[in-house]
């Protein structure tokens, strides 16, 4: 194989132009004492050196693109930039898209379906940038200690919100203003010493169970013509903590004060209530004037006090009844007046001090004059021996299964 240098000398060959048929033309090489092969060689070098003058590919960025624009408008003549505006003021470029606003989503909560979770955080304030279409908060489980006047601005359709298990014990008059829609309200297990002030028209229920409220003004719920339901239990609250019209224009539904300080039925509870639940209290007795106000009552929850006695004529003004707790007291009788309960079903007196049963305690004599039968009687943890209770005692009892007795322990 013949070998050469790199290097070509122009000299080695000269070109001479011959006019052929029609205009065609030629180069005719006279080549110096070449071979054919290094000949062949040399002229693809030549070829590949003439034609191809780009560099090699580089990955380019955004900037450098438009550097290369800003060289090229450097070049072009004016009436290229005058079609160029033109083209712009036309939109006849590319379409500019309007960014979509999306929600924010405060750091470390989780936002999904207008539902913002921020509970389990370790939380000191309520935190900013929450989606104006939010419909439920969780705040619980942090450790935010008060409500500002702001913390709930532009949250206008908020339908419920939850503050369980923080430690707010102060609450700003306008906190609650922005909230126009909510109607859940769940302030259990915090330091309030008074209900928050200026709460929403249109809140339905609202559940502060375990603070420290004392004592509830008159006016608390004023304008709450919408409140269903209240759960205030496990508050240190004694009988004179209500003051008169503390409940005033209230038409709850249900009423929940139980594990607190009462010693007697409150008598200025809403007349509309359909359960009223004051179990784990200090209650002595049941005067005949304690539930005359609640004849629209079906369930009395008064378990778990230190009943004594229930003065006869009481139970007389609760014609709608149908569910009567009266378990872990100290009755020793069936209470009078169970008979003429037309709808009474349910009846809990285990673990009182009951030692005998009447046959006519809890069925009236004539026929057809209760219009339910008794789903429960519970008589369980009393000392009554069951086999001294005649049978005729529960002859308006639907099921002998509803019927319970069991062993007495003392």
């Amino acid at each position: 194989m013949n070998t050469f240098s790199t290097t070509v000398d122009t000299s080695l060959y000269e070109g001479k132009r011959i006019q052929g048929n029609k205009n065609t033309s030629m180069m005719v090489c006279k080549l110096k004492m070449l071979p054919c092969g290094s000949l062949l060689l040399m002229l693809c070098v030549a070829r590949l050196i003439s034609t191809s003058s780009a560099l090699p590919f580089e990955q380019r960025g955004f900037w450098d693109f438009a550097m290369d624009n800003m060289d090229n408008l450097d070049s072009m003549d004016s009436g290229g930039m005058t079609t160029m505006m033109r083209d712009e003021e036309e939109g006849s470029g590319v379409e500019e898209i309007p960014p979509h606003h999306i929600p924010m989503c405060p750091f470390g909560c989780q936002c999904r379906l207008r539902v913002v979770q921020c509970s389990d955080l370790g939380l000191t304030e309520v935190p900013k940038n929450i989606p104006l279409d939010t419909k439920f908060l969780d705040l619980q489980n942090n450790r935010i200690p008060e409500l500002k006047e702001n913390d709930f601005k532009g949250l206008t359709h908020l339908y419920g919100l939850s503050l369980r298990n923080n430690i707010i014990s102060k609450v700003h008059p306008r906190t609650f203003a922005p909230l126009k829609h909510m109607q859940k309200l769940y302030f259990s297990k915090n330091l309030l010493t008074t209900v928050p002030q200026n709460l929403p028209a249109s809140l339905v229920e609202i559940r502060i169970h375990e603070n420290r409220i004392r004592k509830v003004a008159a006016g608390a719920f004023a304008g709450l013509g919408n409140m269903n339901c209240i759960e205030m239990g496990a508050n240190p609250i004694q009988n004179s903590g209500f003051e008169p019209g503390a409940f005033k224009g209230l038409k709850l539904n249900y009423l929940r004060i139980s594990e607190s300080k009462l010693t007697g039925v409150p008598k200025d509870l809403p007349e509309s209530l359909n359960e009223l639940h004051l179990d784990h209290n200090q209650i002595q007795a049941v005067e005949l004037e304690d539930l005359s106000r609640y004849k629209n009552l079906y369930r009395l929850g008064l378990g778990y006090n230190h009943i004594r006695n229930i003065e006869n004529g009481s139970l007389s003004f609760l014609p709608r009844l149908r569910e009567l707790h009266l378990d872990n007291n100290r009755l020793t009788r069936v209470p009078s007046g169970l008979p003429d309960m037309k709808y009474l079903q349910v009846v809990y007196l285990h673990s009182n001090a009951i030692d005998q049963v009447g046959v006519d305690d809890f069925c009236p004599r004539g026929f057809g004059m209760k219009r339910t039968f008794y789903n429960g009687i519970s008589l369980f943890s009393n000392p009554v021996n069951y086999w001294e209770v005649q049978p005729a005692t529960f002859r308006c009892v639907g099921n002998r299964l509803g019927i319970q007795f069991g062993n007495y322990k003392k």
